[in-house]
């Protein structure tokens, strides 16, 4: 691919206002929700780290509750080099795969020492917005998790048009699912945007797209208090896919059969999506919907593909 988007200059913007570097917390007079949006989980992962930016230099404020607006995984996103973008994911490991109980019992990595100083801003939220993008080219996608609670975020949000309602992944558990953001009996929300393909300037106004609709959705803000320029225009309607099978790689002698794209649709039972050290995984029934297709992050245990049916 070819990588365009370049990544932004955070200067003063980089220190937070928190006592933990990165992290900005502005509080209302009016109550309201803790709302929490982050970005550079991945520290390739710009187009989050421009939406948040345009958030600070716009000098937005809560009108209601309280909004934390987040630079993760500033180690990584040090490392950036277009000429290599894809070296600059993570240091020593996911930070999207150490959330859940055990965390501060986890071996010491630089990505579990900052999800550790982000801990408290994670837990503090009721309604959590994480902005990512994708190694491979394709609409922007949000995965809602399982609770319905999401999904119908996620409608209210109306955009993008593909809402995946998916279970997470078996190598660890994201920031989206961690404790109260997981729990069937609690209220809080969270949802993970992928805002397109790594790189392409459109996820940056993806980005910016659902930064404004979530604050105004959470009622952390009102759309007048939102930059007009950041909304895009919103598809006529939503497609709901709930996530059925999870492909992992068995080992790293991996290829696909074609190109697959996400959002596509394979229509017959059985037919070949690709080889695991010459094994093949095939479509488990008709009208099968794939989901962010990729052999980037290629090693044992890593998810490669998910398959899905319209909900």
């Amino acid at each position: 691919m070819t990588w365009t988007l370049t990544a932004p200059t955070l200067g003063d913007w980089r220190a937070g206002n928190t006592g933990t570097e990165g992290a900005w917390t502005f509080a209302a007079t009016q109550p309201g929700p803790h709302v929490l949006v982050t970005s550079l989980i991945h520290g390739n992962e710009l187009c989050g780290a421009w939406a948040v930016l345009g958030a600070l230099e716009s000098g937005l404020r809560p009108r209601r509750g309280s909004l934390t607006l987040a630079f993760c995984n500033l180690a990584a996103f040090d490392r950036f080099d277009p000429a290599q973008p894809y070296d600059a994911r993570y240091v020593d490991e996911d930070i999207n795969r150490v959330w859940g109980e055990g965390l501060a019992q986890r071996r010491a990595t630089v990505e579990q020492r900052r999800a550790l100083e982000l801990l408290p801003f994670v837990e503090r939220a009721d309604a959590l917005l994480d902005l990512h993008s994708m190694s491979e080219p394709g609409p922007p996608v949000m995965l809602t998790g399982v609770l319905p609670r999401n999904v119908e975020l996620a409608r209210t949000l109306g955009a993008p048009q593909l809402v995946i309602v998916d279970a997470g992944h078996a190598q660890g558990r994201r920031m989206r699912d961690h404790g109260r953001f997981g729990d069937v009996q609690d209220a809080a929300l969270a949802l993970l945007l992928e805002c397109g393909q790594h790189g392409e300037p459109s996820s940056r106004d993806v980005a910016a797209d659902g930064l404004a609709r979530f604050l105004v959705a959470t009622g952390c803000l009102d759309r007048a208090d939102v930059p007009a320029a950041w909304w895009q225009p919103a598809p006529a309607a939503l497609r709901v896919y709930r996530v059925t099978d999870a492909i992992a790689a068995r080992t790293t002698k991996v290829h696909f059969a074609e190109r697959w794209r996400t959002g596509q649709t394979v229509g017959r039972r059985g037919t070949v999506l690709g080889w695991d050290d010459g094994v093949p995984f095939a479509t488990p029934y008709d009208d099968c919907t794939l989901v962010m297709p990729s052999l980037r992050n290629l090693k044992p245990g890593v998810t490669i593909l998910r398959l899905a049916r319209e909900a």
